[in-house]
C-alpha cells in the first residue's frame, strides 16, 4: 500500500507539472515527505498531496488531493513485535469561487470526501455553498474568511462502540445532517524566502462539531522547491469511548511549485 501511495503521488506530480507548463492559468504545487526508521524501532511514514489553483476571469477554482500512510512496530498479545498499519487517510476536495464585483469577495461551492481508517469516522463527505470575504489585505499578508450552510454524510467505523438513542450499535452505520461551515485562511510572507500560513475550519452540526487547524512554515530552498513544517490538529466534539477526541500530526515535507 505504501508503495502504491508513493507511486500515485509521484505520477500525479509529473502529470500536473506537464499540464501546468502548458497552461498559464494554473498554479500547481506537489508535496511529498517520507520518514523511515530501522533498528530497535521500525517506522514508515509517507505523506503527500497535490494542490491546484485555476484562475479564470470570473472563477478561482481549487483542487486538493492528500494522502497519509504509517506503519509501526507494535507488540501483539503474545509479546512479539510485528509491523502493523497504524494510520491511513486519504482526502479529496474541490472548491469553486465566483468573483463578485466587490473587491476580494466571492461566492463559493465546496465539496470534499475523506476516507480515514483510524479516525473518529470511517468516511465523511461534505457539500457546502456560501460567502467569502478578505478581511485583511496587505502587501505581505492577507486573511480570508468564509461561511455558509452545508450537508455532511458520514459513516461510523465498523469497530465503533457508539450507540443510538435506543441503544442500538452504530458500528458501520451511515448518517447525514445539515451543518454550518466556517473557515479562516491566513497567509504571512515573512520574507522573500519564508512564509507562514494558518488555516482553521469548523463544521458545526447536531451530531458532532469538527474543528481543524493547520499551522505551517515554508522556507524556500530554490526558485521552485520549499521545505514545509506543519502542525495539524483535528478535534471532534463527540467520539466513541475507544477514540480520542483530538488527533495531532507534525510533518516535514518538500513542496515543489510548477
Amino acid at each position: 500500500m505504501k508503495l502504491k501511495l508513493l507511486s500515485i503521488l509521484v505520477a500525479a506530480s509529473a502529470a500536473t507539472n506537464a499540464f501546468a507548463e502548458d497552461t498559464k492559468t494554473w498554479e500547481v504545487t506537489s508535496e511529498l515527505g517520507a520518514i523511515i526508521t530501522s533498528g530497535n524501532t521500525e517506522t514508515t511514514t509517507l505523506k503527500g498531496g497535490i494542490k491546484a489553483l485555476h484562475n479564470l476571469e470570473s472563477w478561482n477554482n481549487e483542487y486538493k488531493i492528500n494522502g497519509l500512510y504509517k506503519e509501526d512496530d507494535v507488540e501483539n498479545d503474545a509479546g512479539i513485535k510485528e509491523t502493523q498499519r497504524t494510520n491511513e487517510k486519504y482526502s479529496l476536495s474541490v472548491q469553486g469561487n465566483y468573483k463578485l464585483n466587490e473587491e476580494h469577495a466571492h461566492l463559493y461551492v465546496y465539496g470534499s470526501h475523506v476516507s480515514d481508517y483510524f479516525g473518529a469516522y470511517r468516511s465523511e463527505s461534505v457539500i457546502s455553498a456560501g460567502y467569502g470575504q478578505r478581511l485583511l489585505d496587505r502587501s505581505d499578508m492577507w486573511l480570508n474568511a468564509e461561511i455558509g450552510p452545508g450537508y455532511k454524510y458520514f459513516q461510523y467505523p465498523d469497530t465503533s462502540s457508539e450507540v443510538d438513542e435506543n441503544g442500538n450499535s452504530l458500528a458501520g452505520e451511515r448518517e447525514g445532517e445539515v451543518i454550518a461551515l466556517g473557515k479562516l485562511d491566513y497567509n504571512w510572507q515573512i520574507s522573500d524566502n519564508a512564509k507562514l500560513t494558518q488555516l482553521v475550519s469548523v463544521e458545526y452540526g447536531d451530531t458532532n462539531t469538527k474543528t481543524r487547524s493547520e499551522t505551517a512554515l515554508l522556507a524556500k530552498i530554490n526558485g521552485s522547491l520549499q521545505m514545509k513544517v506543519a502542525y495539524n490538529i483535528t478535534n471532534n466534539s463527540v467520539v466513541a469511548d475507544d477514540k480520542e477526541s483530538t488527533d495531532t500530526e507534525t510533518s516535514l515535507t518538500l513542496v515543489y511549485s510548477f
